[in-house]
């Protein structure tokens, strides 16, 4: 219980985190963060959370940022 207490995303969905960088960055910002083709090639949430959920390395990249933009 502890290890959740003191986890930053403890609480976050994907589409929450998600969500929140492409309103601070847009899906052009995002993409120039993170380089990955589901932000600019036709970018949806719906799609990206499904890229994300399956890609282990992106999901935590698109964690990351969401920590150092928001945390």
């Amino acid at each position: 219980m502890t290890e959740q207490a003191k986890n930053p995303l403890h609480g976050l969905s994907l589409e929450k985190i998600l969500t929140l960088l492409v309103e601070y960055y847009g899906w052009e910002g995002l993409y120039r963060q993170i380089n990955i083709n589901c932000f600019s090639n036709e970018p949806s949430i719906k799609s990206s959370l499904k890229f994300l959920r399956k890609t282990e390395w992106a999901r935590g990249k698109v964690e990351a940022l969401y920590l150092s933009t928001f945390a």
